[in-house]
């Protein structure tokens, strides 16, 4: 065995801010075919639920990616970068406002809630890809 790191390991904070706008970038598109593919297949309501996801997965990627910024600021002894509690805040509360959308979009919209879920479920499969791209570079 050796005691090399994974490339992942070596992650630099730049290199990660890059993979987690690129996974935002990648979840949007995948929500937009998928959205259209939908349409076309089944009905606009269920496409317009897979994007609600999409666009939540995405939004939920963003946060993510300012607090990830604020605790490794604070992980380096740097100095708290401006707005550090309205990231946590922000943080707290889009957790009523997503939850909200979800259930917004499913009295309104009235889709199938399969959409929605594989429309939240983007980020993950987003996210999982870019971490197999670290890996295998």
């Amino acid at each position: 065995m050796t005691d090399s790191n994974p490339p992942i390991a070596d992650l630099t904070d730049e290199a990660l801010q890059l993979v987690l706008k690129r996974a935002i970038r990648n979840t949007l598109i995948l929500g937009a075919i998928g959205a259209a593919g939908i349409w076309i297949a089944s009905s606009w309501r269920n496409a317009a639920m897979l994007a609600v996801g999409a666009m939540i997965s995405s939004a939920s990627i963003f946060e993510w990616q300012r607090l990830i910024r604020l605790f490794n600021a604070k992980l380096d002894q740097q100095k708290t970068p401006r707005g550090a509690v309205t990231v946590v805040l922000f943080f707290l509360a889009r957790l009523i406002v997503y939850a909200a959308a979800i259930y917004g979009s499913l009295k309104c919209l009235q889709g199938s809630p399969v959409a929605l879920l594989c429309g939240l479920g983007l980020a993950m499969l987003v996210l999982a890809w870019e971490a197999l791209r670290l890996l295998r570079n």
